[in-house]
């Protein structure tokens, strides 16, 4: 086995390894880690207030002793509030008992229903079925002669649970107990300590990994920060108002509620159903009728899509990072290793996740996996799903594009990056044929209806170059007797491919909607196609090519143009091209003045810099002939 690969099947099993002892670190160390990950999280939402606090010159000591006691104030003065009031409607429940009896009645089946016949003809028959066979003498079974004259009926076996001691009681709380005041003592003690800790952090990574680690934690703090704050005020706006209508509704207990459904909403998916449903089941009980119970559920039901369809993603949406699929998956795995706890934390936790992923390369695949970003560019995508003759969703992907940029855009960072990666493909047997044919086709044919599109609606295309693409308003009177100069003629060359003529058609498209006068050169051969370049007359020669052979072809199609055009002013496109633009002017051997563009938009600037030279009096507009017709394209 090769070195590299035996090297690369050793780092891909050492990446699992670590995997595999991460997370059984995670598990077997979550009593430790689950109290210190909540008081860095309490420590991100109030680290802003204890700053606040420093900059009225009240000291980094008392502003922190400050923050942690009214927080955990706050904190005990609601929690007590709700406690008088769950205790109150526990006591209220039994004046309900028969409207509970009534409502549960009201929901039973009829006795007479075909549901219920259908139900007591079952049970008879697998009663029938159950029982033993009768002998032929009428006896019950072959050895009646020595059987028992009644069969006794097995005695059910019921597992009962031992009861739980007081002892067992008393530790479940005191370690709850115990967990608040660890949370508590490391929220004061990050407080005060917070730029010690984060450059011990910062200590760990290295000096030759400084400046990324700095971003990382500075991405992850102001993401976190962020999301937790906003996820805090939007929760406790909902409960207030979620408990103010159920007060006007009439459920007792609305600060309860309310307290309940915003606490509840820290945990993803599940939480909002948690905590419309004790309302809603009250709500059942204590009224006559199905109106308020109604009134209920839609509060809760229309408030929810609000707040989780709108006001959430507006709002926080940007700074997580992270897709919905990913915080689903994120919410299983936390949940799987830390219980609740992990689904409470689960969203901040792959937050931080992501933010890693981003900055460190070699993680790179987790920003992949969980981050929102798309995973494929537009032109990545196009290619792809024609790749997959899939014409219809290709043309989806150009239509999503051009819904907020120009046309120009769109050839530019959709179209040609994918006509390259073809050729690319091509040029490296990776692509066959049909395939090269069938993007080719379908590529041109959109081209072709994207323009006529453009023409038939002018003002369709959004960006900011719709001002540009205008054409020229008319001249007046005075102009128009003056004696002007001719337009100049462009005439684009493809350099050897398909690839090459369809960029040619995109460019000439773009410079007839700018005014000019532009022709494409059908492809064929090099001498030909110099041939019908000179036919032509142009003032400017512009030759369309594609990495790989780009140059190559470029100055293939120039020296045929020597012999015809000697001192015709030649625009080099090299489309996509990723590397140094000045180098590659430098290569380039060019009879008379030569550019280079690498983009669509770049060339157009370019042409329009060389004919504005002030040599006469400016030329006139486009006759509307010139601007209605499209540009001739190859079928």
């Amino acid at each position: 086995m090769p070195r590299h690969i035996r090297d690369k099947n050793l780092a891909r099993l050492l990446g699992v390894t670590v995997a595999v002892v991460v997370v059984a670190t995670l598990y077997f160390a979550r009593v430790v880690l689950i109290p210190f990950t909540l008081a860095v999280l309490v420590t991100f939402v109030l680290t802003p207030v204890a700053k606040f606090l420093e900059r009225l010159h009240f000291g980094r000591f008392l502003s922190t002793v400050l923050v942690v006691v009214l927080s955990f104030m706050i904190v005990g003065a609601v929690g007590w509030t709700v406690a008088q009031q769950f205790s109150e409607v526990m006591n209220q429940l039994p004046k309900y008992k028969s409207n509970i009896r009534q409502k549960v009645e009201s929901l039973h089946w009829s006795k007479n229903t075909a549901l219920n016949n259908a139900s007591d003809t079952m049970n008879e028959i697998s009663k029938d079925l159950a029982a033993p066979p009768a002998h032929p003498d009428g006896s019950s079974s072959p050895s009646s002669k020595y059987s028992t004259p009644s069969r006794q009926r097995p005695m059910p076996v019921e597992i009962v649970q031992s009861p739980t001691l007081p002892l067992e009681s008393v530790e479940n709380i005191l370690g709850l107990i115990a967990s608040f005041f660890i949370v508590v003592v490391l929220t004061f003690f990050m407080l005060i300590r917070r730029e010690n800790l984060r450059n011990r952090l910062i200590s760990l990574a290295g000096q030759r990994s400084l400046h990324v680690m700095t971003q990382a934690i500075d991405d992850a703090t102001a993401r976190v920060s962020r999301y937790l704050r906003l996820q805090l005020l939007v929760n406790i706006c909902y409960g207030a108002l979620i408990g103010t209508c159920l007060h006007f509704i009439g459920v007792p207990g609305g600060l309860l509620w309310g307290v309940l459904v915003g606490v509840l909403r820290f945990l993803p998916y599940i939480g909002p159903p948690l905590g419309g449903i004790m309302p809603l089941l009250l709500s059942i009980a204590i009224f006559d009728g199905w109106v308020k119970p109604l009134e209920t559920f839609g509060l809760f039901a229309v408030t929810e899509l609000l707040v989780s369809n709108f006001l959430e993603p507006m709002l926080y949406g940007a700074y997580t990072g992270i897709s919905s699929m990913a915080i689903l998956l994120a919410a299983i795995f936390w949940t799987a290793i830390w219980g609740p706890i992990g689904l409470v934390l689960c969203t901040p936790l792959t937050v931080c996740v992501v933010v890693i992923g981003r900055h460190v390369p070699r993680l790179g695949f987790l920003t992949v996996l969980l981050g929102d970003e798309p995973a494929l560019a537009p032109g990545t995508r196009y290619y792809q799903r024609l790749l997959a003759m899939d014409h219809e969703e290709a043309r989806r992907v150009l239509e999503s594009y051009l819904q907020n940029k120009s046309l120009a855009a769109l050839y530019d960072c959709v179209l040609v990056p994918a006509l390259g990666a073809a050729e690319r493909d091509r040029h490296r047997k990776r692509l066959d044929q049909d395939s090269a044919h069938f993007i080719a086709t379908n590529t041109r044919r959109i081209v072709g209806e994207l323009f006529d599109a453009r023409r038939k609606n002018p003002h369709a295309v959004l960006g900011e170059e719709i001002i540009a693409a205008q054409p020229a308003p008319p001249p007046s009177t005075a102009a128009l007797s003056a004696t002007p100069r001719q337009l100049p003629k462009i005439v684009v060359l493809p350099a050897r491919d398909a690839a090459d003529e369809i960029v040619a058609v995109m460019l000439c498209q773009l410079l007839t909607t700018s005014g000019y006068s532009a022709e494409c050169i059908p492809l064929g051969r090099v001498s030909e196609m110099a041939q019908k370049v000179a036919q032509a007359a142009p003032d400017i020669v512009c030759i369309s090519a594609l990495p790989l052979h780009a140059l190559a072809n470029a100055k293939a199609a120039v020296a045929q143009l020597r012999t015809h055009l000697p001192n015709a002013d030649v625009l080099f496109g090299i489309w996509d091209y990723r590397g140094d633009p000045d180098r590659l002017l430098a290569r380039v051997d060019a009879p008379g003045n030569h550019a280079i563009a690498v983009t669509l938009a770049q060339a157009v600037s370019e042409i329009e810099a060389q004919t504005s030279a002030p040599a006469s009096s400016p030329a006139p507009p486009p006759s509307p002939a010139q601007i209605s017709q499209p540009v001739p394209a190859r079928s």
